[in-house]
C-alpha cells in the first residue's frame, strides 16, 4: 500500500490566518465556482424558507386568535344570521370561514328546496316530503362543509411544502458542495505534486463551508415545517368539530321549528 504524507507545512512568514483569511467570508470570496454555486442555491433556499416562516407565523397566529373570538360568538349568539354578518371581518380563521361557506349553502339549498316542496306537497302524503327535503338539505350540507374544510386545509397548508423540500434536499446540495471541494483538494495535490497542508486546506474548507450552509437551511426548515404542521392539524380538528356542531345547530334550530309549525297546523 503507497501512503502519501501529508507534510503540516506553512510558507515562512505567512501565519494561517493570513493565508485563508480573516473569516468565512473571505474563504467564500476565495471559493471554485461550483461551490459558489452551491452557496448560492442554498442561499434561496434559506431566504424562501425564512419568508415562509415569518408570513406562516402571522397567519397561524391570527387564525388562531380570530377562532377563539369566532367559536365565543358562536356559542353565545344563536342568530346565525347575525354570526354570518360578523363572520365577513374574520377572514384569517378558517373555522369562521367554514361557517359562511355553510351558512350561504344551507340558505341556497334551502330556498331551492323550498319551490320543490310547494309543488310536491300537493301530492305527497303529509309529513313525507318535508322529511325527504329536510334530508336532501343535511345530505348536501355536510358534503359542502366538508369541501370547504379542504378548501381551508389546503389553504392553511399552501407554502409548507417547500419547507419539507428545504428540510430534505439542501443537506444532499451541501454534500455535493462537499464532494466537489475535496475533489478539488486532491486535484491541486496531483497537479503540484504536494501534499501539505497549504494545498488541502482550501479545498477542505470551501467543502466544510457547503456542507455548513446546507444543515443551516435544512435545520429551520424541518423544525418550522413539524411545527406549522402540528397547528395546522389542530385547526383541521377544530373544523371537524365545528361542523358537527354546525349541522346539530341547524338541524335543531330550522328543521325542529318547521316540524312544530306542521303539527300546529
Amino acid at each position: 500500500m503507497i501512503s502519501i504524507p501529508f507534510i503540516i507545512q506553512i510558507p515562512s512568514g505567512l501565519s494561517m490566518q493570513a493565508f485563508y483569511g480573516s473569516d468565512i467570508l473571505q474563504m467564500i470570496i476565495h471559493a471554485g465556482l461550483m461551490v459558489k454555486f452551491v452557496l448560492l442555491v442554498l442561499l434561496f433556499f434559506s431566504v424562501v424558507s425564512w419568508s415562509i416562516i415569518f408570513v406562516k407565523l402571522r397567519l397561524l397566529n391570527k387564525a388562531k386568535h380570530e377562532t377563539e373570538e369566532f367559536m365565543e360568538l358562536f356559542w353565545e349568539n344563536r342568530d346565525l344570521k347575525e354570526i354570518f354578518k360578523t363572520c365577513e371581518d374574520l377572514t384569517y380563521s378558517p373555522v369562521a370561514r367554514l361557517f359562511s361557506s355553510g351558512y350561504a349553502e344551507f340558505n341556497r339549498i334551502r330556498k331551492i328546496q323550498a319551490s320543490l316542496d310547494s309543488q310536491e306537497d300537493r301530492d305527497a302524503p303529509g309529513g313525507e316530503t318535508s322529511i325527504r327535503s329536510q334530508q336532501a338539505i343535511m345530505d348536501n350540507l355536510k358534503r359542502s362543509l366538508r369541501k370547504a374544510t379542504i378548501d381551508q386545509t389546503s389553504r392553511l397548508e399552501r407554502g409548507i411544502s417547500f419547507l419539507a423540500t428545504t428540510g430534505n434536499t439542501t443537506p444532499f446540495i451541501g454534500l455535493f458542495g462537499t464532494v466537489w471541494g475535496i475533489m478539488e483538494s486532491f486535484r491541486s495535490i496531483g497537479l503540484k505534486g504536494a501534499a501539505n497542508l497549504a494545498v488541502v486546506a482550501p479545498g477542505i474548507s470551501e467543502a466544510l463551508i457547503a456542507t455548513a450552509a446546507g444543515l443551516v437551511a435544512a435545520i429551520p426548515a424541518v423544525v418550522a415545517f413539524n411545527y406549522y404542521s402540528h397547528r395546522i392539524a389542530a385547526l383541521g380538528s377544530e373544523m371537524d368539530i365545528f361542523t358537527s356542531d354546525f349541522l346539530s345547530t341547524v338541524e335543531r334550530q330550522f328543521f325542529k321549528k318547521q316540524r312544530i309549525s306542521r303539527l300546529g297546523r
